[in-house]
């Protein structure tokens, strides 16, 4: 029997053509998808790429066809759970494709983002996932002129540009109307940022939750929080020093509701015995918190998962709507009817 031929070193074009017994070019041929052959013909190409350990240079075939086979993705913040999660989607959905992601932090700052976007266009990334930010439309439309752009949190529809939002207002007004339906009326809020779209869109769906009872938005119990877990520690301690009454606290988002839950047992104050507690996001560890986290689910995974599915259509010239599971409450142990 005749032993296989395995290349002493790394293995090359010529030698799976020698093993198949075919021309080089129909192996090329038949790498790029171009090559009219038979099944038989084909097979015996494959079966040599195994025999040979032959690992095509992705890269080289990239540049002939103007393609890196890399894709850019810009987050805001990288020790976030948000993030995190949402590129947990990304990675899923890059498998199998052949590409690899180059991923960089645009801290919440157009102007940094707008540097990373040119940094990534000069190292000839196929594409662009911005997942949230706060350039203007028109820069990042000017950007999608030279590379596909896709970007979240925000509703976009342009040549070789899309973006999808969440409907944070929505999900805000669920997460106060169940409050409410508990019997809360003085319900406090930790918001995000009013940079960021998405917390002004929370802002809004809370004052509508309250507006839409007949209950008074109090502006005292509105603190301003920046998304992380101090700013949900520092409000409760800026509402307890103002002496102001409460019975329930919704928080911008999870991470912020976590500062919130330890303030309060700082204070003494029982979660939800005396004070109901919700978060947005339900990030992976709300379902761990002592007592686990009442929270508005956004589909982190399915953000990201969605992100990436557009990005790779668009740069094959391919256009398909996104679609992505609508916010939801998730209701655990951090609410209770008020006492």
């Amino acid at each position: 029997m005749t032993k296989p031929t395995v290349a002493a070193g790394p293995s090359t074009l010529l030698d799976v053509a020698r093993e198949a017994g075919v021309s080089p070019s129909t192996v090329s041929r038949i790498l790029n998808g171009t090559a009219r052959v038979s099944d038989d013909k084909r097979q015996a190409v494959m079966k040599a790429i195994a025999r040979t350990n032959f690992a095509p240079n992705l890269m080289a075939q990239g540049l002939k066809k103007g393609r890196t086979h890399t894709i850019g993705i810009i987050v805001q913040d990288i020790s976030s759970p948000f993030f995190d999660e949402t590129l947990h989607g990304v990675d899923d959905g890059l498998k199998g494709t052949g590409y690899a992601s180059v991923i960089v932090t645009g801290h919440w700052s157009a102007l940094e983002e707008a540097d990373r976007i040119r940094l990534l266009l000069a190292r000839k990334v196929d594409g662009i996932i911005l997942l949230s930010g706060n350039l203007p439309d028109e820069e990042l439309l000017h950007f999608a002129t030279q590379r596909p752009i896709v970007v979240t949190g925000r509703a976009l529809d342009a040549p070789n540009a899309l973006g999808f939002t969440m409907d944070n207002e929505h999900g805000a007004y669920l997460a106060v109307q169940h409050l409410i339906e508990l019997g809360h009326r003085r319900i406090a809020f930790v918001s995000g940022p009013p940079s960021h779209a998405d917390a002004s869109s929370r802002l809004r769906g809370y004052r509508k939750a309250l507006e839409g009872a007949g209950i008074p938005v109090d502006p005292a119990l509105v603190v301003e929080g920046n998304f992380h877990e101090n700013s949900g520690l520092i409000a409760i301690n800026h509402l307890f020093e103002t002496r102001q009454e409460f019975s329930a606290v919704f928080a911008a988002n999870d991470q912020s509701a976590y500062g919130v839950r330890l303030a309060l047992y700082r204070k003494g104050v029982r979660v939800p015995e005396d004070v109901s507690l919700v978060g947005f996001d339900d990030l992976p560890g709300s379902a761990f918190t002592t007592p686990p986290l009442t929270t508005v689910r956004q589909p982190l995974y399915d953000i990201g998962l969605t992100a990436i599915t557009a990005l790779l259509r668009l740069i094959t010239g391919d256009r398909v709507p996104t679609r992505v599971p609508p916010v939801e409450l998730v209701v655990r142990e951090t609410t209770l009817p008020r006492q």
